[in-house]
């Protein structure tokens, strides 16, 4: 960590305000005694348990017991290709450190906090969503996790209004977007691929939007409703 402490997440979250203002508030006692803190994975699955972690978002205080971790973790790299989870093993690892080495590890509670949602409120929890939507949540982020895949991942932002990103943009190789390097420094790229303003489009009826999407069609069959009713 070379002594500096860092928010880790992976690519598929929004912000929808600065979540570092959240864990470098130090009014805010009741983390602070933490080494880790995690978001909420929303899974019951044995192979995460007894945190339930999610790899995707976390923050680490720089300190002996966090660099001890992720060396650790760079340790087991082997176990991480072989179980094809990183998540998996850094939860045993959180698991390991705490019981042994003193860590002190956080996952902020999925139902009594309302701060990092994920996939399970996306896609289960739509009183959280529709809170969301209202701007009456708390939510520091959106976490697209539980997700298929980066497709759906995509339309599942377009539709909350959470995507600024042009489709001329996507799998285009960077010579076609911009002349030369020069160019990206410049801030060209931005230019030409970013929005000011998030680009919508309806996609599926019965997952949480921006508006209401009635003449989109389901994607999941088993719930066989609208998300706004």
């Amino acid at each position: 960590l070379l002594g500096h402490d860092v928010l880790f997440q992976d690519v598929d979250i929004v912000w929808f305000k600065d979540p570092l203002t959240f864990f470098h508030d130090k009014s805010n006692t009741a983390i602070q005694e933490f080494d880790i803190m995690f978001q909420h994975d929303g899974s019951a699955q044995s192979r995460y348990n007894p945190f339930s972690a999610n790899s995707g978002f976390y923050y680490v205080r720089a300190n002996k017991k966090t660099q001890y971790l992720f060396t650790s973790l760079l340790y087991h790299g082997a176990v991480v290709r072989k179980s094809k989870s990183h998540q998996q093993v850094l939860v045993q690892l959180l698991n390991e450190h705490s019981s042994m080495f003193g860590l002190k590890v956080k996952v902020f509670d999925k139902m009594q906090t309302d701060m990092f949602p994920g996939g399970f409120h996306y896609h289960q929890d739509w009183d959280t969503m529709h809170s969301i939507i209202k701007g009456e949540s708390n939510a520091y982020i959106l976490h697209m996790s539980w997700t298929e895949n980066k497709v759906n991942k995509l339309l599942f932002f377009r539709q909350m209004g959470e995507w600024y990103f042009s489709d001329k943009c996507i799998s285009n190789d960077l010579s076609n977007l911009i002349g030369g390097g020069d160019a990206v420094s410049d801030g060209g790229l931005v230019e030409k691929c970013c929005s000011q303003e998030p680009i919508f489009s309806c996609h599926f009826k019965d997952k949480p939007s921006k508006v209401p999407c009635p003449n989109s069609p389901l994607i999941d069959p088993h719930r066989a409703r609208s998300f706004w009713g």
